[in-house]
C-alpha cells in the first residue's frame, strides 16, 4: 500500500517493568494480523522481547520496533523499557515518536514510575493516552487508579471510556463519547445497548469530556456557551487538539494478556494520535547557511533523517535506526553525513517487526526504518541529501550514576574488554568504562545495578569475555595535622664500597600536596644529593602510614644531615630519606582524609522531608534550596563513600522521581570511628 505521512502514527509503548506494555504490543500486532499468536514474556516468546537477556531476565532491556497497518494507518510501535536502568533506551525511542502510551496496572494507586513518564512527555510536548491494564483481575480497580491520575494531573485527565464490570473483572467498555457500549468476546468487541446502571456516569462524563474538548479551541467554546454542549464530531474535534497540545491526556482501559480493549485502544490510536505530519517541526542548522531552521514533515523535500538507535546483530552486522523527517530515502542511493563529513552508500532498507526485517525500496517522511552496512555513521548522527547539510540536535542521553570495579574473570583479557565496551558503547551512549588514576580500578559507570549487570552480561555472550563487578575503591587520602622531626640514616657496608646517606627532615601540614625544602648550612649534606632526598620523599608519598593511602598536604624541608666521601651514592640518601619519612609521618599526628562531593538532588516537593532526613543520615551537610514549580533542588556537601549506590537508593526514596548529580569538591578528615574501620579493613 502507498503510505504517506498522514497515514503514520509513530507511538512509544512505555511503562514500568511488569505493567503489560510488552504484552500490549503483542495484541495489538496480533489484532493487526503481523502474527498469528499472542506470545508471553515468561516464555520468552514476544516479538519485542527478543533478545537472549530480555528473555532470561523477563524485561526488556531494548527498545524494539514493530509496525502494524490499521484501517489503513501504519503504526509504528516502539517498544521502550520500563526499567529506570534503561533510560537511555526511553530518550531514543521518544525523540523517534509523535507519541506516547502509558501503560499503567489497575491497582488504585499512581504506580512507580509514571510519574516521571507523563513528566518528560508533557516537558517534550508528547501527546499521552494512559492505557489502565490488568483489568482482567479480580482486584482490578479503576476508579481508584483514575482518581489517583486525577489527583496528580488535575485538569488534564480525560477518562473516555467506562468499564463493564462483572464479578469483579472488566466484561466490556461505554465509549462516552460515542455513547455506545460493547461487550468484549472471541470475535472482537460486540455492540450491546449501554448498561442503565451507567447511564448517569457516562452523561457525567460526557459533560466533562465536552468541557475540556471546548475549551482546547475558541470556536467550539462559543459554541458551547452558546448551545451548552457539543456534537461528538465537535467533542472529537476538541479532545483531539488538546491531546496534541498535551492539555489533555485520555484515559482508557483493558487486559492486555486477554486482548481486552486492545481493538478499542487500535481505534483511538487512529483517531486521537498525531500523524507524522502534526508533528513538532524539527529543528536543525543548516551548516550551509549557518542558521537554525524548522524542518517540516514534506515527502516532495529534500531527504533529512537523524539515526536514533544503533544495534549489532549477529546476521547483519551494525544497523542503524532512523527516523526520516522530510524527503524519501530510496534503496541505492546516496547521502551525506554533516557529522563525519563523509557520504554513505545505501542499500538495503528495512522495516522491522522486532528481531525480523522487511526489505523496502523506499522510506518516507514521517516514517522509521533501519539501514545496515553504513561505515561512518552513529547514533545523533545526521543522514541528509547529498548537496545540502543540515544536522538535527542530538538526542540528549542522562549521564551514568552509579560505578562499579569491573575485572575481567582471565588475566591478560583486559584489553578486550576495553575493546568490547568500546564497541558496546556505540548501541549505549549511557555508560562509560574508564581506569581511575587515583585507585588504579577499572570503573564500569551507567544507569544501575541492573544495567550494569546487562552490560557485563552482554559482553560475555557477545565476546566471551567474563568479567566480576565489586563496589569501587573510596581514594582516601593521608595527611598530616602536626610538626615533626625525623631522622633518617641508611648505612651498609657489604665489603668494597658501603652505603650511607643521612638527612634530617622536618615534616609540617601545608595546604598543597606536596612542598619540599632545602634548609640545608655548611655542606652537611652536599648539593648533589639534595635531589635525591627531594626524590625519595615523594616516591613514599603514594604510601602513607596508616592505611597505604597516598598522601597530601605536607612540607618537608631538609635541615641537617651527613655524609661520606666514598659511600654515599644519590641511591643512599633516597634509602636514608624514606627511612625519615616513616618516622616523620608517624610521629606528625597522621589522619585519613575522604573526598567529598557537592551533591544535587532534584525532588518533588512531597519527597522534600525523606530526601533531606536521608542526606543527614549520610553525613550530608545541606547548603542551599531552591524551588520551581513543585520541583525543589537541594545542595549538599557528603562524603563520597555514603552515596556510592545513591541512584538506586533515591529511587526507592522518590518512586523514580529524583534526579541527582556530583562533583568533587575537597577532602576532609574522616570522624576517628569510621576511621578506623576503614584502616582495619585495609
Amino acid at each position: 500500500m502507498n503510505i504517506t505521512a498522514k497515514d503514520i502514527r509513530n507511538v512509544a509503548v512505555i511503562g514500568h517493568s511488569g505493567e503489560g506494555k510488552t504484552t500490549l504490543c503483542e495484541a495489538m500486532l496480533f489484532n493487526g494480523g503481523m502474527i498469528d499468536r499472542m506470545g508471553k514474556t515468561e516464555d520468552g516468546t514476544t516479538v519485542m522481547d527478543y533478545d537472549e537477556l530480555e528473555k532470561l531476565k523477563k524485561l526488556s532491556v531494548n527498545t524494539a520496533v514493530a509496525y502494524l497497518i490499521w484501517k489503513g494507518v501504519k503504526i509504528n510501535l516502539l517498544d521502550l523499557p520500563g526499567f529506570y536502568d534503561f533510560e537511555g533506551e526511553r530518550h531514543e525511542g521518544l525523540a523517534a515518536c509523535g507519541a506516547a502510551i502509558l501503560v499503567i496496572g489497575a491497582n488504585g494507586v499512581l504506580p512507580i514510575g509514571a510519574e516521571s513518564v507523563v513528566d518528560y512527555c508533557l516537558k517534550l510536548n508528547k501527546p499521552l493516552v494512559i492505557f489502565i491494564n490488568g483489568m482482567d483481575k479480580a482486584n482490578a480497580d479503576y476508579t481508584g487508579t483514575v482518581n489517583a491520575l486525577r489527583e496528580k494531573y488535575a485538569g488534564k485527565l480525560a477518562p473516555i471510556q467506562i468499564p463493564i464490570i462483572a464479578d469483579g473483572k472488566m466484561t466490556g467498555y461505554v465509549n462516552a463519547i460515542q455513547e455506545r457500549a460493547y461487550k468484549f468476546s472471541t470475535q472482537g468487541p460486540q455492540e450491546i445497548p449501554v448498561p442503565a446502571e451507567l447511564k448517569k456516569y457516562m452523561e457525567e462524563m460526557q459533560a466533562s469530556l465536552m468541557e475540556s474538548a471546548a475549551e482546547n479551541d475558541e470556536i467550539l467554546l462559543d459554541k458551547y456557551f452558546q448551545d451548552g454542549k457539543l456534537s461528538k464530531d465537535d467533542t472529537v474535534h476538541g479532545i483531539r487538539k488538546g491531546i496534541l497540545t498535551g492539555s489533555v491526556i485520555p484515559v482508557m482501559a483493558g487486559s492486555a494478556l486477554q486482548n481486552r480493549g486492545v481493538i478499542n485502544l487500535l481505534d483511538e490510536i487512529v483517531r486521537y494520535m498525531p500523524n507524522a505530519n502534526e508533528r513538532r517541526n524539527a529543528l536543525a542548522t543548516d551548516l550551509l547557511a549557518d542558521e537554525l531552521i524548522s524542518v517540516e514533515c514534506e515527502e516532495n523535500a529534500p531527504f533529512a533523517a537523524q539515526v536514533f538507535k544503533t544495534v549489532y546483530d549477529s546476521y547483519s552486522g551494525k544497523m542503524n535506526y532512523i527516523k526520516v523527517f522530510r524527503g524519501k530515502l530510496k534503496a541505492g542511493s546516496n547521502v551525506f553525513n554533516p557529522n563525519t563529513q563523509t557520504e554513505e552508500r545505501i542499500g538495503q532498507i528495512f522495516i522491522l517487526r522486532g528481531k525480523k526485517t522487511e526489505t523496502v525500496t523506499e522510506l518516507t517522511a514521517g516514517d522509521i526504518g533501519a539501514i545496515n552496512k553504513l561505515t561512518n555513521t552513529d547514533t545523533n548522527h545526521t543522514l541528509c541529501a547529498i548537496g545540502t547539510s543540515i544536522q538535527f540536535d542530538p538526542i540528549r542521553f542522562p549521564r551514568p550514576t552509579l560505578s562499579l570495579a569491573v575485572k575481567p574473570v582471565n588475566k591478560g583479557d583486559e584489553d578486550k574488554m576495553f575493546s568490547g565496551f568500546n564497541k558496546m558503547r556505540e548501541e549505549d551512549y549511557t555508560f562509560a568504562v574508564e581506569k581511575r588514576a587515583d585507585t588504579g580500578e577499572l570503573v564500569l559507570s551507567g544507569q544501575g545495578e541492573v544495567h550494569l549487570e546487562v552490560l557485563a552480561k552482554k559482553l560475555k555472550s557477545r565476546y566471551g569475555i567474563g568479567v566480576t563487578l565489586s563496589e569501587p575503591k573510596i581514594p582516601y587520602r593521608e595527611t598530616i595535622r602536626a610538626v615533626a622531626n625525623a631522622e633518617g640514616k641508611h648505612k651498609k657496608q657489604s665489603g668494597g664500597h658501603g652505603q650511607y646517606g643521612h638527612c634530617k627532615v622536618r615534616f609540617e601540614p601545608c595546604e598543597e600536596d606536596f612542598v619540599f625544602g632545602d634548609e640545608v648550612v655548611g655542606g652537611a649534606v652536599p648539593r648533589q644529593y639534595i635531589p635525591a632526598v627531594e626524590k625519595g620523599l615523594r616516591e613514599c608519598m603514594s604510601k602513607g602510614v596508616l592505611a597505604e593511602y597516598p598522601v597530601i598536604g605536607v612540607k618537608a624541608v631538609l635541615y641537617d644531615g651527613s655524609y661520606h666521601d666514598v659511600d654515599s651514592s644519590e641511591m643512599a640518601f633516597k634509602a636514608a630519606a624514606a627511612l625519615a619519612f616513616k618516622d616523620g609521618i608517624k610521629n606528625a599526628k597522621p589522619v585519613l582524609l575522604e573526598p567529598v562531593v557537592k551533591l544535587k538532588v532534584a525532588v518533588a516537593g512531597e519527597y522534600l522531608g525523606g530526601v533531606m532526613g536521608d542526606i543527614s543520615k549520610r553525613r550530608g551537610r545541606i547548603s542551599e534550596s531552591s524551588t520551581e514549580g513543585n520541583i525543589t533542588t537541594v545542595v549538599a556537601e557528603v562524603p563520597l563513600s555514603e552515596i556510592t549506590k545513591y541512584a538506586t537508593d533515591l529511587r526507592g526514596l522518590t518512586r523514580g522521581q529524583g534526579k541527582f548529580s556530583t562533583e568533587f569538591l575537597r577532602y576532609e578528615e574522616v570522624p576517628p570511628q569510621i576511621a578506623e574501620k576503614v584502616v582495619a579493613t585495609k
